[in-house]
């Protein structure tokens, strides 16, 4: 949620490279943000402890603890914050490891500012008060906003809270073909173009959860459209 000390809301810029910090501070401030800094991964935690804030920007390559170690402490400790992980590589193996570690974005260095902004206010974006918060249930899904959990079978889902809202939507529109922009646009808010390839990567984490113990697939693959949850063995593609 937004910050009292800043209109956008108060950002923790974490990156070891000082003139990154600077730049950032600079310009977020400008744009309505408040802005705090933290030069390493230690300095992230104990700030985040202090004060915590509303969205991280947090760089992945640091010498004392890696942004992907800095984001699976904080899920660990149960702190749902918001992340945009910033990484001067734009490997695939990264983009995944991050995600994994419970990161909510990812940006390739050099970046635009404007498209860093547009990511930040997409993360702090507020959704409006839904008459549809109560429960969910799909053959043996359960899900449950108000308390954000999710069962399958009776048994609970450990889920990231960004599988879990794309796991909500899928399972509030059952039987219904969604294409990854729409599932863009409903999970992740983003108003401008980005890489379609996020909403399979998180339909990728959803399956390995859902269907382990040999459980059959729900989250089918319709080639050329996008996905659809249904409660069956069948489905087009994979």
């Amino acid at each position: 949620m937004a910050g009292n000390d800043g209109g956008q809301g108060r950002v923790l810029v974490v990156d070891d490279d000082a003139a990154i910090r600077r730049s950032l501070e600079r310009g977020l401030r400008l744009r309505g943000f408040s802005v705090a800094l933290a030069d390493g991964g230690h300095p992230a935690l104990s700030s985040v402890r202090t004060l915590p804030p509303d969205v991280i920007v947090l760089d992945i390559s640091m010498p004392d603890l890696s942004g992907i170690e800095v984001c699976r402490r904080l899920r660990e400790d149960g702190n749902d914050v918001p992340v945009l992980m910033l990484s001067a590589l734009d490997e695939t193996g990264d983009r995944i490891a991050g995600l994994q570690a419970g990161g909510d974005d990812y940006l390739v260095k050099p970046f635009a500012l404007q498209e860093l902004v547009l990511r930040l206010q997409a993360l702090l974006r507020r959704r409006p008060p839904r008459a549809d918060d109560e429960a969910v249930r799909v053959g043996g899904l359960l899900m449950d906003p108000a308390a954000r959990a999710a069962r399958l079978d009776g048994a609970p889902l450990a889920l990231t809270r960004r599988e879990f809202e794309l796991l909500e939507v899928l399972a509030r529109n059952a039987g219904i073909v969604l294409t990854r922009d729409q599932l863009l646009d409903r999970v992740w808010g983003y108003d401008f173009e980005v890489r379609t390839d996020a909403v399979d990567t998180f339909v990728s984490y959803l399956r390995r959860k859902l269907e382990s113990g040999g459980r059959p697939r729900i989250i089918h693959t319709v080639r050329g459209v996008g996905f659809v949850l249904r409660d069956d063995a069948r489905g087009e593609g994979r």
